[in-house]
Parts: structure tokens; sequence; C-alpha cells
């Protein structure tokens, strides 16, 4: 009945997310990330042969190669899926839950930062940035130990959009196709959407791409977040004042929500000038500096990262639901 009742999708989305906090990214198994990073090398190589360089062509190349590979990265689990359900319901949900699972990145993202986090602790600055330039695209050599803390802090704010709740969201409105959907146009957003010589045409429609499918996550994230604080016994009045005053201070129209609302619970600043590529970057700064970042906070990042994610899989579960019993 209850499978019946929320058309299979909740029910793998909740298992896949239960295996994602518990087991983490499942090591030794292929990813399907990497699949379909092949897929964007391979569309991207075809298309450039084909269409020559310059904006028009380049442009069209990467529009070509965003089509390609979404389409293929979301139409191998339709037909798996459905083939799979066809042979036996059980073993078709069993491989939707695995997806749904390898789809989430809660666990990941924690365990990533916590390595920041016990290096800091230990006072090797070098450990520490080397663990930090594992999950931030900035330059970390110049990093002290409060630059280090701070970065993974930011880390963990910002991929709380990205890579837990708008794949929770994109999980629940297609399943795990969804999700791959998702997942290959935020791949081809972090492996072409560079504004430099080789892909600032030729990454743009994947760079806006992504822009768009994260818009509405982004903000549902940066609420969330607000309440996932207050929840958590951080400040959440300073959350959301952070979060109104501060969540568009960020080139991206995306980006500053999560970590405008993280600033605002830790009563922290973060962003500020960062070195990218050996180049200096002007930024501005997000929240207050109500008191200094300290270590702990990369913990408390974490746990109210986690409660983001209980409540987007609560708020999209109960919006799909919703749906259902209405139609």
């Amino acid at each position: 009945m209850l499978i019946e009742t929320f058309d299979h999708i909740v029910p793998a989305v909740l298992l896949g997310g239960i295996l994602d906090l518990v087991f983490g990214d499942p090591h030794g198994l292929y990813h399907p990330v990497q699949l379909i990073g092949k897929f964007i090398t391979f569309f991207e190589k075809l298309f450039r042969k084909i269409f020559p360089s310059g904006k028009t062509g380049e442009r069209t190349a990467g529009v070509l190669t965003a089509l390609c590979v979404m389409a293929v990265s979301t139409l191998i689990p339709v037909v798996l899926l459905k083939l799979f359900y066809h042979v036996n319901f059980w073993l078709g949900f069993a491989c939707e839950t695995f997806w749904c699972y390898q789809i989430l990145a809660a666990r990941s993202l924690r365990d990533e930062s916590m390595k920041v986090y016990r290096e800091v602790k230990t006072g090797d600055l070098g450990k520490a940035r080397r663990a930090v330039s594992m999950i931030v695209g900035r330059d970390t050599e110049k990093l002290d130990m409060t630059g280090v803390t701070k970065a993974a802090v930011e880390t963990v704010a910002e991929n709380a959009s990205d890579g837990v709740v708008a794949p929770l969201i994109f999980l629940m409105i297609g399943g795990a196709a969804g999700g791959f959907f998702y997942k290959s146009v935020n791949t081809m957003d972090s492996m072409i959407g560079y504004v430099n010589d080789r892909y600032r045409w030729f990454g743009t429609f994947a760079a806006r791409l992504d822009d768009v499918l994260n818009f509405i996550p982004a903000r549902i994230s940066g609420l969330l977040m607000v309440l996932a604080a207050q929840i958590c016994g951080n400040d959440g009045k300073n959350a959301m004042k952070i979060f109104k005053r501060d969540r568009r201070k960020h080139a991206s129209p995306n980006s500053a929500h999560t970590e405008a609302a993280m600033a605002g619970a830790l009563d922290i600043r973060l962003a500020g000038d960062a070195w990218y590529f050996g180049e200096l970057h002007r930024k501005p700064y997000i929240g207050d500096p109500i008191r200094e970042i300290v270590p702990e906070d990369i913990p408390r990042a974490n746990r109210i990262m986690y409660g983001t994610a209980v409540l987007a899989f609560l708020l999209s579960a109960a919006v799909r639901v919703l749906i259902l019993v209405l139609v």
C-alpha cells in the first residue's frame, strides 16, 4: 500500500537518502557522475571537430554537447529502469534506490569537510591546506588556518544546495532519472562552465542552464537552512537577517543564498577576496564578524547542512504526495 500511495518514488528517495547518510559515497564502485564526465568529454571532442573555432561555432558546439549529454544521461536510466521494473518491481525499486543513494552527497560533503577539521585541529597548516584543496576550487597555498576553516564552512554551505537539496528536489520530480538529468547539467557546469579561453563561448549554455535549474532550489535551500539553524540551536534570527541582506552578494545568481544563511546562523563572516589560478578575485563579504570563525564551526556547519537535508526531503515529499492526491 505504501508503494502504491507514494508511486514508489518517495520510499526510493528516502531509502537512498538513508544509505547516503549512513555509508556515504560507495568508494570502489563506478560512480554514474564519472560516466557523465566521459559523455561530456566525448561530445565536446566530437562537436569541436565539426564546428569551427570562434564565438558562433563554439557556442553551437556547446549547445549540442549539453543537449546530447542531458539526453543520454537521462534516457539511459529511464530505459534501464523501465526494463528492470518490467522484469520485477523489486529489482527496479532496488536499482532506483541505489541510484538515488549515489546521486545524493550529504555524507560525502560531511566526511570531506571533517577531514579538513581534523587537520586544522592538529595544527599542521600544510596538511590542512591540502585537505581543503580537495573540496574547493580556489588556490589554498596562501590560506592561514582561519582561511582554511572559512573555506571548509563555505563549501559545506554552498554544496548543501547543489549537492543535497537540488538533487533531492529533482529526484522527487522524476525519480533516479530526474536526479541524473540534474547531475548531468551540474557536472557540465563544473567541467565546462568556466569563463576562460577554452570555455568562454563553448560552456556558456551549460553554465546558464545550471543557473536556471538551481534558481528555485538555491532559494529553497537558503530558507530551509535558516529553519535548520533555528532547530539546531544556532542563530536562526540572524540567519534570516543575513540571508535577506547578503544572498545576492555573489557573481552567480544562486551561490550566496546558503552561504548567507550559514554565515548568519554561525554569527561569522564568510566570502571576501580569494585567489584563483594565481589571480586575486575581489569579492564582498557575506555576514557580520560577530565573532571569529573557529574550527568547531565546521562540524556546526555540517549539522545545519544535515538539518537542511532532512527538511528538504520532508518538504519535497509532502509536495509530491499532495500532487498525487490532488491529481
